[in-house]
């Protein structure tokens, strides 16, 4: 990144992970892709295992690096992606668990929404927390 932002936020599922580093007046973006996306997997009926592709390690991995030098994190997405993430962090990088400020289900903003939505929810969770 050019310039260090406070706040980030993720935006995940099991094709991409679009992540926003982010100020009040600026954003960059960064594009995360697995290298194996998940493909929808239709039952037969007498098949063999559960459907779910094994969670992409080195993808999560990849998402939870893009965050490491931020302060605060809101994770968000449509599904179960960003729990999976959640739960990779937990453990594989558990030093990553306190800048995690939230979890949130959200559809499939655009990166001006998610960005807004972003700043209005650490607008409201930094008036929560003591200032220094």
């Amino acid at each position: 990144m050019s310039q260090h932002h406070f706040h980030a936020v993720i935006w995940i599922d099991h094709q991409e992970a679009r992540i926003f580093h982010f100020s009040p007046t600026a954003a960059e973006k960064l594009v995360l892709h697995p290298n194996h996306p998940t493909r929808h997997i239709h039952h037969k009926a007498n098949s063999i295992g559960s459907g779910h592709a094994a969670e992409d390690h080195a993808f999560l991995q990849a998402v939870a690096q893009s965050i490491a030098d931020a302060g605060a994190v809101l994770v968000t997405g449509p599904a179960t992606a960003k729990t999976e993430l959640v739960k990779h962090i937990r453990q594989h990088d558990p030093r990553l668990m306190k800048i995690i400020a939230g979890i949130e289900t959200v559809d499939h903003p655009s990166d001006a929404q998610l960005v807004a939505h972003a700043r209005h929810y650490f607008k409201a969770e930094d008036r929560m927390l003591p200032q220094s």
